[in-house]
C-alpha cells in the first residue's frame, strides 16, 4: 500500500521543486498534500492524515517544529523529515527531541532526499511489522490464558520462554493489574510498563486495553509479603503517574501450566472493584470469608414507596442500600443477587400496573448496566433513574384528567422550554390560579411547578445519555438559564448530578 506524504514549504518554487525532483511512485509514496505554512498543513493533515511529512522549519503563521508537536499529539507514528538552512542548524537540533527521521540542509540534494525517504519508508514498514507482531503476541497470550485449564506441555514451555521464566520449578506469584482508562493516554501506559520492567523479579504481559498480567518470582515470600509487595508497587505507580489502579492477586504456581487457571481466578476478583474501588489490592484469601449477609433489601418497603409514589423516600432508600450501608466485607455475589432481585421487582411493578414508556429499560438492559459499571454509584444511579421513571409514569397512567388538566399537561410537554407558570395558564383558561393549582395537584399527584421541573429534567436526562452536548448547553436547551439551579433541580429529581450521570454513559 502506498504511503501518504505531505510537503510543507513556504516558498512556492522550492515546494514545486521538491514535488518534481523525486520519483515518489517508485518509492511507494503518494504526495497528497502540498502546504505553504504550518496552519495550512495542520488543517490538511486533520482532513486526511499522512504517514510522512517533509517540512521546512522557518515558515509564517506556524513554524515546522510547532507543526510537528501538534501532529505528534494526535498521532505518534507519523515520520518527519526536516528541511533547514545553514543559519537554522542549531534550531534544527531541537527536532531531535521530537523524534524526527533526519534533517536535510538547503539547497536540497536530490539523492540525499531520496535516501532519507527510503529510510523513512523502511522505518514505517518495520513499525507496521512490529504492530502486527504485537497484536499477534497479545492474541496468542489471550488464547493461552483463556484456553484450557491445563494447556499442552509444549505450549506452556513456549509461553514460559516468551515470558522469560522457567517452565517448571520455583514459586511464582500471579497478579492482574487493572487501570482506569478514563482520559488515559497510550503513552502513559507505555511509561508504566517500561518502569515496571525494571523490577528484576517481575515479568509482565500487557493485555489491552486495561489489564497487565504480573508474574513475580520469589520462593521465600509468603502471602502477606506478596500482598505488601504488590501494594507497594501500586503506590509507586499511582503516585508517579497519577494513575488509578486495582490489583487482584491469584494463587501461587509452581509450573507455567498452572498460569491460565490462576490468571482466570485473579480476573474474577476484578468484580470486587465495585465495592473496593480503585487504589486497592485484594487476594483470593481476603474474600474467602466475605459476609453474605452484608447486603439485604426490604422488597416490601421499596415496593410500598414506589406504589405510594414517594419519589424522595424511594431514592433515599436506594442511597442507603447501595451507598450508606454497604459494607467493605460484603460478598460481591450477594450484592449482585440483591441487584437482580431489585431489577425483577421493578419489572413486576411495570407489568402489574401495565406501565409503558419509551424511557423504561427492560430487564436485560438493566442487568447489562449493573454488570458493566465500575463502582457502586453506577448501580445506584441505574436503579434511581428507573424508579423515578416508574413513579412519573404511574402519575400519568392512574389519573382520569379533566379536560383543562389534560390541556395543561399537553402544553407543558410541547412548550416546557419556555417560561411557563400556573398564573399565566389560569388566565389563559379563564380559571382561578389557586383552584387550578389544587385541581392539578389532586389529579396529577404533584404541583404544576414540580411537573414542569420533572418534564425538563426528563428531557435533560435523555440529552445527557444520548448526546455529547455540554451540560451548560443542555441546561439552556431544556429551559434552565441558570446552570447551578439546573444541577440542584436535576439532583433532586434523580438523586445524582448531571455530571455523574454523564460519566456513566453506559446506562
Amino acid at each position: 500500500m502506498m504511503k501518504k506524504v505531505m510537503i510543507v514549504e513556504d516558498e512556492e518554487l522550492i515546494l514545486q521543486g521538491i514535488r518534481n525532483i523525486v520519483d515518489w511512485e517508485a518509492l511507494g509514496l503518494d504526495v497528497v498534500h502540498m502546504a505553504h505554512d504550518g496552519v495550512e498543513a495542520l488543517e490538511m493533515w486533520e482532513k486526511e492524515p499522512v504517514q510522512i511529512v517533509v517540512t521546512d522549519i522557518s515558515m509564517p503563521e506556524m513554524d515546522g517544529l510547532t507543526l510537528i508537536r501538534k501532529i505528534r499529539e494526535k498521532e505518534e507514528q507519523v515520520r518527519f523529515i526536516i528541511l533547514t538552512g545553514y543559519d537554522e542548524f542549531d534550531y534544527a537540533r531541537e527536532a531531535v527531541s521530537l523524534d524526527v527521521e533526519n534533517y536535510i540542509l538547503k539547497p536540497i540534494n536530490e539523492d540525499e532526499l531520496q535516501h532519507q525517504l527510503q529510510k523513512t519508508v523502511q522505518k514505517l514498514e518495520e513499525m507496521d511489522r512490529e504492530k502486527v507482531r504485537y497484536i499477534d503476541e497479545k492474541t496468542q497470550w489471550i488464547h493461552f490464558l483463556n484456553g484450557k485449564s491445563q494447556p499442552e506441555k509444549k505450549e506452556a514451555q513456549e509461553f514460559a520462554e516468551i515470558l522469560g521464566v522457567a517452565a517448571e520449578g520455583g514459586s511464582y506469584h500471579v497478579a492482574v493489574l487493572r487501570w482506569n482508562m478514563d482520559g488515559l493516554k497510550k503513552e502513559k501506559i507505555v511509561d508504566v510498563i517500561v518502569d515496571l520492567k525494571k523490577e528484576n523479579k517481575l515479568k509482565l504481559v500487557h493485555l489491552p486495553p486495561d489489564n497487565l498480567l504480573m508474574v513475580l518470582r520469589d520462593d521465600d515470600m509468603d502471602e502477606e509479603q506478596v500482598q505488601e509487595y504488590f501494594l507497594d508497587l501500586q503506590n509507586q505507580v499511582e503516585s508517579r503517574y497519577n494513575l488509578m489502579t486495582f490489583i487482584c492477586i491469584g494463587a501461587s504456581i509452581q509450573s507455567i501450566e498452572q498460569l491460565p487457571e490462576t490468571y482466570r481466578s485473579a480476573k474474577k476478583l476484578q468484580k470486587y472493584l465495585i465495592i473496593e474501588g480503585y487504589g486497592n489490592c485484594i487476594s483470593q484469601r481476603q474474600i474467602q470469608n466475605r459476609n453474605t449477609e452484608a447486603v439485604s433489601m426490604d422488597e416490601t418497603q421499596l415496593r410500598k414507596f414506589i406504589l405510594k409514589k414517594e419519589r424522595e423516600a424511594a431514592i433515599d432508600y436506594i442511597e442507603d442500600l447501595f451507598i450508606n450501608n454497604i459494607q467493605k466485607d460484603a460478598d460481591i455475589n450477594s450484592l449482585y443477587q440483591i441487584a437482580v432481585k431489585m431489577a425483577m421487582l421493578l419489572q413486576d411493578v411495570k407489568k402489574e400496573y401495565k406501565l409503558t414508556s419509551s424511557r423504561f429499560h427492560d430487564l436485560a438492559e438493566i442487568m447489562e448496566t449493573i454488570f458493566r459499571v465500575d463502582d457502586i454509584h453506577g448501580i445506584k444511579t441505574a436503579f434511581s433513574s428507573e424508579i423515578v421513571e416508574i413513579i412519573e409514569c404511574m402519575h400519568e397512567e392512574d389519573s382520569q384528567y379533566t379536560p383543562v388538566v389534560r390541556q395543561i399537561i399537553s402544553e407543558v410537554q410541547q412548550n416546557y422550554k419556555e417560561d411557563m407558570n400556573l398564573k399565566t395558564l389560569a388566565y389563559k383558561y379563564h380559571m382561578n390560579a389557586s383552584y387550578l393549582g389544587q385541581l392539578f395537584q389532586k389529579e396529577v399527584g404533584c404541583s404544576f411547578a414540580q411537573y414542569l421541573s420533572n418534564t425538563k429534567n426528563g428531557a435533560a436526562k435523555e440529552l445527557i445519555l444520548n448526546t455529547n452536548m455540554k451540560i451548560n448547553d443542555i441546561a439552556r436547551q431544556v429551559g434552565y438559564p441558570d446552570t447551578s439551579y439546573f444541577y440542584r433541580k436535576f439532583k433532586q429529581c434523580y438523586g445524582v448530578s448531571p455530571a455523574s450521570l454523564r460519566e456513566m454513559k453506559k446506562y
